[in-house]
């Protein structure tokens, strides 16, 4: 082995390494370890205070020197990435929180009549300085022209005067 780190035990076919508790959180040390597990048989210790010890045994039988330290470079890739996703997930609690509430409360539904008469319409309406806050069917709203009948009127333009009616 060329890492000092990493002790191997070639007739039991693992290798086994310390890692400091205060640069991985112990959440993160499980999600490496669980996605070892398919692969491995993971065997998780604390030793002292602030270190744990990680022995993987390879579920395919014994391994060489070479692939139990790239098995071990792995697990550590592995672990270092459960613990970067660990804190951003703590740094992002409440945004994390606040959409997943939102989703959650979306899911509901519509509120209830109940709901609908306990709500508070009492605050200013909303203010459109632009004149652009206008639902679809009124911005877009079907005129209604029928083709004139014979003998009917004809709606003329605002401010023309309108067609005389032939009499019969």
């Amino acid at each position: 082995m060329t890492n000092p780190l990493l002790k191997a035990d070639l007739e039991q076919g693992s290798v086994a390494f310390e890692v400091d508790s205060t640069l991985y959180p112990l959440d993160a040390l499980y999600g490496a370890a669980y996605v070892f597990i398919d692969r491995a048989f993971v065997f998780l210790e604390k030793p002292a205070d602030n270190r744990f010890r990680v022995t993987l045994t390879p579920k395919k039988g014994p391994a060489d020197a070479a692939a139990l330290e790239a098995f071990a470079g792995e697990f550590s890739n592995e672990l270092l990435s459960c613990a970067w996703r660990a804190k951003i997930t703590q740094e992002n609690r409440a945004l994390i929180e606040s959409v997943t509430l939102r989703a959650v409360a979306g899911a509901m539904g519509p509120p209830s009549l109940s709901d609908l008469a306990n709500f508070d319409f009492t605050d200013a309406p909303l203010e459109d300085p632009l004149g652009i806050a206008m639902s679809w069917e009124d911005k877009y709203k079907k005129k209604d022209k029928k083709p004139a009948q014979p003998g009917e009127a004809q709606d003329a333009p605002p401010g023309a005067a309108a067609p005389a009616v032939e009499k019969p």
